[in-house]
């Protein structure tokens, strides 16, 4: 039995089924608890390996947050190549580039090896035993207040155990970060829909209107959403379906749509309301609340504000009262303003007004244990902490999947702030600018070497915990776990409820089977349920459904007439996040450096894209190296001309200009971070990404745009891939 001074509840705790419905196994089943049986990771090379053949195992993507589950492909102990999981109800077999290049991530030769102190301006290596003994004596005599954790979105276990190491130390000071994230659309899902990340079923939609939401590149879950809109694509009974993307700058999925608007930056939500007018002129009963906000956004106001003529703001009316259930998205064209709150807002009335809650927004699969459901990040999150810093309020800050000192605007002097905390751990598998500045780093294994569960934000189908298992042995023998590095803490701490765990692999396993009834194994053994977990891959949450509301309100809606033009800083600064480069994370990894931008097809560079005609207007020609100047600074990148983009903006890809990371990541492009402006959304005080004014001027140099469309006129090798033809020519917002 478990002992009186460990009870029940701690034990749960522990575990992270606290404070849940648990149903724990008889006391003569519970051998880890009672120290019967000694687990260690199986990670060696099984004997059943034949050379030249084979073999394959199942675990989870890292890198990005959705949470795709993947199949390693292995022969000879080594990881060749990594695929979709088929059995995954959340990608079903299919794998993004991103997800592909996660095989150089784990043989990288740029990976932190061993653990590195500060000496000076230099690393020195040193043992863990050593570098764990000094994370115990730093913390010594620290108030709890005075010790900070920073993360990126993290759940699953390892979630537990930092929330449970948490609490030893005696702090709430977690910090969840994320440099692109969803949040002001999180914030408008929640007061719309009652959750913040409804199940959108683009595959039962007849009409699909985005604004801006990038669903087939590098939104949320763009492998999901791709095969989601493969289905919509199909013609059935009603027709093929239909998608409209009203945004500022084209993106991928942009340039898949029937009909792409470019539209003013910031001025969606005024376009949303339009439409709900003239649905309402068109004949379609609308809510008191909203017929009496959207009143007043007839044609003739709409097409002076947004730039979009009344002619489409009909047409689009008509479509989508033509063709029911749709679907309208509000992404981060249109949630990062400072009125990006009332942007979404008003999107999410086109939902209620046509309907479609309930038929193409439905609830989430639910979770029933929040202590593993993803923490998720914002980009206020790094505000607050920057706060606590400037104050000297941070003794001792630790450091996860986050890398502020790159991503955070240079007006919050996020890196000099950092310099007055006493003493900085970062754990990492690479030296990036964050890394560079700690006291101490600690190294990580690879997600292809590593023990781990996780719980994606948006799932398919059902709720799943997803598993991390190590495909291969470890390349760098003193490499750890977050796991276990966390384990080792919580020991230093509290040794008693941690004493039976000698890993982390053990702790999991002990974790997952003890609530087995609650994860489809009922009446499984232990070993039988265990076996099956690993070798899917994931395990399925027995739950009840999720609720939904449609109560998405026109109450208190007021939305601000476009921006003034600005004489010193004329343009709209729209930070492209494209599928390969998202916030830099993965830089430093070249087959994604190399990968042709799908629109502009660049590689291993920034650029600084603008529409011809105001390329025109500054003298400025394809290959010009320009300089992009805001209020808070400037970076230089070479010009590309475009037409699908709006000629009020001009767009700089996020994710290049790294000073750190690995030698395929230092020195390659410029970083648009550093020159966003410190405005915030209203309602969330989220960072506002497309919120910055630029100016552009030419500097006098100019190159030749590495690209793989090949050279001017559209061929390559003399052979014409491509047929071009003027912007005069050509109208991109007409139908397809």
């Amino acid at each position: 039995m478990i002992e009186n001074s460990f009870n029940r509840r701690d034990f749960l705790k522990v575990l992270g089924w606290g404070g849940t419905a648990v149903a724990l196994s008889a006391c003569g089943n519970t051998s880890i608890q009672d120290g019967v049986e000694t687990v260690v990771s199986y990670v060696e090379l099984p004997e059943y390996a034949i050379p030249g053949i084979s073999v394959y195992f199942n675990s989870t993507c890292a890198q990005c947050d959705a949470g795709c589950n993947i199949t390693g492909r292995l022969r000879e102990g080594r990881v060749l190549k990594l695929e979709g999981n088929a059995s995954s109800d959340l990608n079903h077999g299919k794998m993004c580039g991103l997800g592909q290049a996660g095989v150089q991530a784990h043989y990288n030769p740029d990976r932190v090896r061993e653990p590195l102190l500060r000496n000076g301006d230099k690393g020195e290596a040193i043992a863990w035993d050593k570098a764990l003994g000094l994370i115990n004596e730093k913390l010594a005599g620290v108030k709890g207040e005075e010790i900070a954790f920073l993360t990126g979105g993290v759940s699953g276990h390892v979630k537990v155990l930092l929330n449970n190491y948490l609490e030893a130390l005696g702090t709430k000071n977690h910090y969840s970060y994320e440099a692109v994230s969803p949040s002001v659309v999180r914030a408008a899902n929640k007061k719309a829909y009652g959750v913040e990340m409804p199940r959108l079923r683009i595959d039962k939609a007849k009409v699909i209107v985005s604004f801006g939401a990038d669903f087939l590149g590098a939104w949320v879950s763009p492998v999901h959403f791709a095969q989601q809109y493969a289905k919509f694509r199909k013609a059935n009974e009603n027709g093929r379906g239909v998608l409209v993307q009203i945004e500022s700058k084209m993106t991928l999925t942009g340039a898949n749509a029937d009909r792409w608007i470019p539209i003013r930056p910031g001025t969606e939500g005024i376009f949303a309301l339009g439409v709900v007018n003239a649905l309402g002129s068109a004949g379609l009963a609308l809510p008191a609340d909203i017929a009496a906000v959207s009143k007043s956004y007839d044609a003739e106001r709409v097409t002076k504000d947004t730039g979009v003529s009344g002619e489409q703001v009909t047409k689009l009316a008509a479509l989508l009262k033509e063709r029911s259930p749709s679907l309208v998205i509000a992404g981060s064209a249109a949630e990062g303003y400072a009125h990006g709150s009332q942007n979404a807002a008003a999107i999410a009335l086109l939902n209620r007004v046509l309907g479609n809650v309930g038929k193409t927004i439905e609830a989430p699969a639910s979770v029933p244990f929040p202590q593993v459901t993803v923490s998720t990040g914002n980009r206020s999150a790094v505000q607050a902490l920057n706060d606590s810093m400037t104050n000297g309020k941070v003794k001792v800050l630790f450091s996860l999947g986050a890398n502020p000192v790159f991503t955070a605007p240079s007006a919050l002097k996020f890196k000099e702030n950092l310099s007055k905390v006493p003493f900085k751990v970062v754990f990492a598998n690479f030296l990036d600018e964050t890394a560079l500045e700690a006291d101490l780093v600690l190294p990580l294994d690879s997600a292809l070497e590593d023990w781990g569960t996780s719980v994606p934000e948006y799932m398919g189908e059902a709720s799943q915990l997803n598993i991390t298992q190590p495909l291969m042995e470890k390349l760098h023998p003193n490499t750890r776990g977050m796991g276990d590095i966390l384990l080792s803490l919580l020991k230093q701490r509290r040794e008693k409820e941690y004493k039976d765990y000698e890993d982390f692999y053990s702790y999991l396993r002990s974790a997952i089977v003890k609530n087995k009834s609650a994860l489809g194994g009922n009446g499984e053994d232990d070993d039988t349920f265990w076996t099956a977990a690993l070798s899917t891959g994931m395990v399925h949450f027995t739950s009840a459904a999720n609720s939904l509301s449609a109560k998405s309100s026109a109450a208190g809606l007021v939305l601000p007439p476009p921006a003034e033009e600005d004489s010193a800083y004329p343009l709209h600064l729209i930070p492209q996040v494209t599928a390969s480069m998202r916030d830099g994370r993965n830089a430093n990894q070249p087959w994604l450096q190399e990968s042709p931008d799908p629109l502009t097809t660049i590689v291993w560079d920034s650029w600084v894209e603008l529409h011809p005609k105001t390329a025109a207007k500054l003298g400025i020609v394809e290959g010009d190296i320009v300089e992009v100047t805001s209020r808070s600074g400037s970076i230089k990148a070479q010009a590309y001309l475009f037409p699908g983009i709006h000629p009020d903006a001009v767009s700089v890809p996020l994710g290049y200009g790294h000073v750190a990371l690995g030698r395929w990541a230092k020195g390659v492009g410029a970083n648009a971070f550093g020159i966003l402006d410190q405005v915030v959304d209203k309602e969330t005080g989220e960072l506002a990404l497309n919120e910055t004014r630029v100016k552009i001027s030419k500097t006098g140099k100019r190159v030749f745009i590495v690209k793989d469309e090949g050279a001017v006129g559209g061929s390559q090798a003399g052979v014409k891939i491509a047929v071009r033809a003027s912007t005069d020519e050509v109208e991109l917002s007409g139908e397809v």
